[in-house]
């Protein structure tokens, strides 16, 4: 059984990252009334404790969530709001954040009555965690293999599609079969949106994946990455996203979300962004 433990890194300037993309894609597809189909391939345990003795050992939260919570009120972009709002009413008075969730509570809290969400988790530990909070909430908790079971799912019955796939990546063939999956989830489901995480590493092992995402050709391939300016000697040294089929103006406003955020006053981390292959 892998070891990875999220409660360890829940909130840390890589959860900023994806989570405020996953918010962003959510809203923005909304905007239609046709319903989505939301599949999580690694959901974790959905709500984690940032004032527990996990995420205290490591402190990442501090550097990532908490520094985004001290300025929220200087942040300029409405496209934070449905991040703010449900931190806030999560965590009410004006200290720092106890409570943060994780990538299924940010899709159920966003979720509206038209869509659906299956939560894939395959550590024991976790997903019994995972079944235990969705007894209260409109998802469906599947324990397994996420890559696996997205595959069986796909096409959805609902007209739409938003996945998020993000693996701890602890085994390096982790890259390579997240690729793999990808182009035959793609293959099954053309018009969905895929969201792909991946660490970036000091080994550059990850590089793997956006290049073979690149190579699948999908006209509509955004690339993202957040880089910590003083990164540690081994280990993460930035977050990456891979987004296919963005919703159109997607790269613009997410732009913005990031560049009020990542300067040294904020994730101390640079935004970069780019099309893998062009819209």
């Amino acid at each position: 059984m892998l070891s990875y433990l999220h409660e360890f890194h829940a909130g840390n300037f890589a959860d900023v990252h994806k989570h405020a993309s996953l918010i962003l894609t959510l809203a923005m597809m909304q905007a239609k009334p046709s319903a989505i189909a939301g599949f999580d391939t690694h959901a974790g345990s959905a709500m984690y404790d940032l004032a527990g003795e996990r995420a205290k050992k490591t402190g990442e939260a501090e550097s990532g969530i908490q520094q985004v919570w001290k300025l929220r009120h200087r942040l300029q972009s409405s496209d934070w709001s449905p991040m703010l709002a449900e931190l806030a009413r999560l965590n009410p008075g004006e200290g720092q954040l106890s409570r943060y969730p994780g990538s299924s509570a940010w899709f159920d809290c966003l979720q509206r009555e038209q869509d659906s969400l299956t939560a894939f988790e395959l550590h024991s530990g976790e997903s019994s965690r995972l079944q235990d909070w969705a007894r209260g909430h409109r998802v469906t908790v599947q324990a397994g293999d996420g890559l696996e079971g997205l595959l069986r799912a796909l096409p959805p019955k609902a007209p739409r599609l938003l996945v998020l796939v993000d693996p701890s990546y602890e085994i390096k063939e982790d890259y390579q079969r997240v690729a793999k999956t990808l182009a035959q989830a793609w293959t099954r489901c053309r018009h969905g949106v895929f969201l792909v995480w991946y660490p970036m590493l000091t080994s550059g092992q990850h590089r793997v994946l956006p290049e073979q995402l690149g190579r699948l050709g999908i006209r509509k391939t955004w690339h993202s990455e957040l880089v910590l300016r003083q990164p540690p000697e081994r280990g993460m040294t930035g977050s990456g996203m891979v987004i296919i089929n963005p919703p159109w103006g997607f790269s613009d406003r997410f732009g913005a979300m990031m560049a009020e955020v990542s300067g040294d006053q904020g994730l101390n981390a640079d935004h970069k962004q780019t099309w893998l292959v062009p819209e």
